[in-house]
């Protein structure tokens, strides 16, 4: 089953499998901002004080970062197309499993900030137990362009102080807190106020354990893992955030970052984030 319905008061996607798996996707940023796997719980943060329209990005859910991650160049934090409108293309059911295709393509907006014609696709597909998320981008202009990505997840937890996440032991990583670089020496590791940290070269799956079980987290073309939680202290400072929800989410990102793509006219990259629970 597919229908439209509205959150946070824009235009959004509802759909179940025949299992009775949920996803919910906004248009606004091309943003899931919902995964019931089928006879399970909601899996995905989401602020309760989360706002979403032109100019803002959703706190939770799947942000999409591209073409820039963080503020690692010269546009706004994590680039513009989470701030976006996309255009639903498609959404089908095969078998058991439920896809939808989302796009994005260059327009006046996006050129004033970054002058490159590309067009980027989300496409989704779930179905039990199982998500998978992949974004593509293709060069539609006549010039190269670079650009970083992340699909930047909020996944929901019970206590992020009882979470343990799994599978980095021995990668290198950038604590942008401290500024410092180290490698990971305890797998699984757990959280105990903010962390920032960009795993390099983390092409391994990752486990991340809660009250709720285990999920499973794999990825295919992106190079690199973000792991966030900004902690009580800057949890306090996000208007669109309450002040204890950094105990209720930890980001588990697939990345781009430390090797920028490189993309030629008519040249595409795709790459992918894939849940089990």
């Amino acid at each position: 089953m597919i229908k439209p319905t509205t959150v946070l008061g824009q235009p959004a996607m509802w759909l179940r499998a025949p299992d009775g798996a949920e996803l919910t996707v906004l248009l606004h940023g091309g943003h899931i901002v919902s995964w019931i796997p089928a006879g399970d719980q909601e899996r995905l943060y989401l602020s309760p004080q989360a706002v979403a329209g032109p100019g803002q990005a959703v706190r939770g859910g799947i942000p999409v970062c591209f073409p820039q991650f963080a503020k690692r160049g010269p546009l706004g934090q994590h680039g513009f197309a989470r701030q976006q409108t996309w255009q639903w293309v498609e959404g089908a059911q095969r078998g058991d499993v439920v896809i939808g295709v989302l796009r994005l393509t260059d327009n006046d907006a996006t050129r004033a900030l970054w002058p490159h014609a590309f067009e980027a696709e989300l496409s989704f597909s779930f179905s039990g137990l199982q998500l998978d998320v992949e974004l593509a981008v293709t060069n539609t202009g006549d010039t190269a362009f670079d650009f970083t990505a992340a699909l930047h997840t909020y996944l929901l937890v019970d206590d992020v102080r009882r979470a343990r996440l799994g599978g980095l032991f021995g990668v290198h990583y950038l604590d942008t807190v401290s500024g410092q670089s180290q490698h990971q020496e305890m797998d699984p590791f757990s959280f105990a106020g903010e962390i920032d940290r960009i795993y390099w070269d983390a092409k391994g799956p990752l486990t991340l354990a809660t009250a709720a079980g285990r999920t499973q987290i794999t990825r295919e073309g992106f190079d690199d893992v973000v792991v966030w939680n900004p902690g009580p202290v800057r949890a306090a400072a996000l208007a669109d955030m309450p002040d204890d929800d950094w105990l209720q989410m930890l980001c588990v990102e697939a990345a781009q970052i430390g090797q920028p793509v490189t993309l030629a006219s008519g040249q595409e990259w795709v790459a992918r984030q894939g849940f089990e629970v």
